[in-house]
């Protein structure tokens, strides 16, 4: 297991937690010391839930260790059951509770309890938090769909949302309005929202929509192989994806449908003279699996960017991204090391990040404009508006995710350009308050005695570096790197206004 200050994904555990905290009436009991508690924190402060999450911790301790944490953990168990009156409880451990090897399944299943007990075999030191969740839910889709007969109308299950999951919630009342527009109604939405006994009822559902194949594609396969439910492949991300989605659904029923695009703006505003000065603009896009292929789509075919990398940080699907990158003419960047992806984004050198909340540190720190479009995030992108990324509404919610980053970002460039200038310098104030503006002091700037250095044996020259801030943001990191490169095949330790502009007609030649 690895220890960071950042993690794409938390330990297993974790995406069982995701699951259990999405359901009504499951309870999670886990075998954890005092201190795993930490993960409640990740709900009702980033995801902002207006209740804890649905799990039991032993919370042994050292001291317990020479003791019976068996008795502790039987005890949560029925305390558990007694309290909260679940109708079925899934039971763990914890990474640091797996050393233990208390066997929480077996342990259970001594108690004689009166409701379904689901175990948990989550390899802690081998997988992470989004096995963890598609793991989880496969259990309980095991143990307790039951078969039965098909529903007289069309339906079927949307599979795979949970909780923390990057815009689940809005991304869900968006499908069923759109399978609602295509004559599907949805039998049963798991797990976000589900009870057990609506996990019982997902057999009856004609197919399964496969809305996050992270968190949900081992139940889908299950249930297509145990009872005949066919899934779809295709996630509505995206226009393109959308109207794909829509044809495959079509193709499952085995009916032609009518598709409604009259809220769809995102092809328009794509083609409009608000947009097309960003096209061929270069972009970087990091994620989950699912995420960055729809994206990728949606920035080479939709909003007519270049895409010059991608990758995830999902293990399980390299196999899939890699092929994705290959097609996209780049190599596939698979890594949960942060570190890694800020140093490929320094040397690819894009004009914008799609990521996650790390990216968007990593754009802040390389003054490259970001969009997060994919879990691990932060509390402000699980927003109170509606804000789908699924279907046709989704793609307008995106192309406002793509173009706004980039926008602002001109316009901070525009005002660092302008800087020096009678309004917009710094002791001026606000802009629009042009008539009051002060006049600007000019203040000879102190030479420094001993310049940072770049790197080891560099050093930027105070006139260099401001004029280097006067490149447009998206070209600026590339700028610096040709310049020390110059000036290292040059043997100078220092870089002045003239090595500047030397550089720059050397690598224009």
């Amino acid at each position: 297991m690895k220890l960071t200050v950042w993690t794409y994904e938390g330990p297993p555990h974790v995406g069982a937690m995701r699951v259990a905290t999405a359901m009504k009436g499951l309870h999670y009991v886990l075998h954890a010391p005092q201190g795993d508690t930490y993960a409640d924190l990740l709900f009702t402060m980033i995801e902002r839930r207006n209740h804890r999450p649905p799990v039991s911790y032993t919370t042994f301790q050292a001291r317990d260790l020479g003791a019976d944490t068996a008795t502790l953990f039987k005890a949560s168990c029925q305390d558990a059951v007694d309290r909260f009156n679940p109708q079925a409880i899934i039971v763990g451990a914890s990474c640091t509770a797996e050393l233990i090897q208390d066997d929480p399944a077996g342990l259970a299943e001594t108690m004689g309890l009166s409701i379904p007990v689901i175990p948990l075999e989550l390899p802690s030191y081998s997988r992470k938090e989004n096995f963890g969740a598609d793991e989880t839910f496969y259990e309980i889709v095991k143990h307790l769909a039951k078969p039965q007969e098909r529903t007289p109308r069309v339906t079927c299950n949307i599979l795979g949302p949970t909780a923390l999951g990057f815009r689940h919630r809005d991304d869900v009342e968006e499908l069923t309005g759109l399978l609602s527009d295509l004559g599907v109604n949805v039998n049963v939405v798991a797990p976000l929202g589900a009870t057990p006994a609506d996990i019982a009822r997902l057999p009856a559902a004609h197919f399964n929509v496969l809305m996050s194949p992270e968190t949900g594609e081992a139940a889908a396969r299950w249930l297509e192989k145990n009872h005949a439910q066919p899934y779809t492949k295709v996630v509505p991300i995206g226009v393109g994806a959308t109207r794909d989605f829509i044809a495959e659904v079509s193709r499952i029923i085995d009916k032609p449908v009518l598709i409604d695009e009259s809220r769809l703006r995102m092809p328009w505003w794509s083609r409009s003279v608000d947009s097309t000065y960003l096209t061929g603009k270069r972009v970087f896009i990091f994620g989950d699996g699912t995420h960055v292929a729809a994206y990728a789509r949606i920035a080479r075919d939709e909003m007519g960017f270049e895409v010059v990398g991608m990758g995830c940080y999902n293990r399980e699907m390299a196999r899939p991204i890699r092929a994705l990158a290959k097609e996209y003419g780049v190599e596939a960047l698979i890594t949960d090391d942060y570190l890694e992806v800020e140093q490929t984004i320094e040397a690819l050198s894009p004009e914008m990040i799609l990521g996650t909340q790390m990216e968007r540190h990593i754009g802040k720190r390389l003054g490259i404009p970001c969009a997060v479009i994919s879990a691990p995030v932060h509390v402000q992108d699980y927003p109170a508006r509606y804000s789908p990324q699924v279907g046709f509404e989704g793609a307008n919610v995106i192309f406002d995710t793509l173009i706004h980053p980039l926008v602002m970002g001109l316009e901070e460039h525009l005002l660092t350009m302008f800087r020096d200038d009678f309004e917009f310098h710094d002791d001026a104030g606000a802009s629009h308050h042009g008539g009051k503006a002060k006049a600007r002091v000019e203040v000879e700037e102190a030479v420094d005695e001993a310049p940072q250095p770049a790197d080891d044996n560099i050093i930027w020259l105070s006139d260099a570096e401001k004029e280097l801030k006067k490149i447009p943001f998206f070209v600026r990191g590339k700028a610096r790197r040709n310049t020390e490169n110059y000036a290292a095949e040059k043997g100078l330790h220092q870089i002045s206004l003239d090595t500047l502009y030397e550089a720059k007609a050397h690598y224009a030649r």
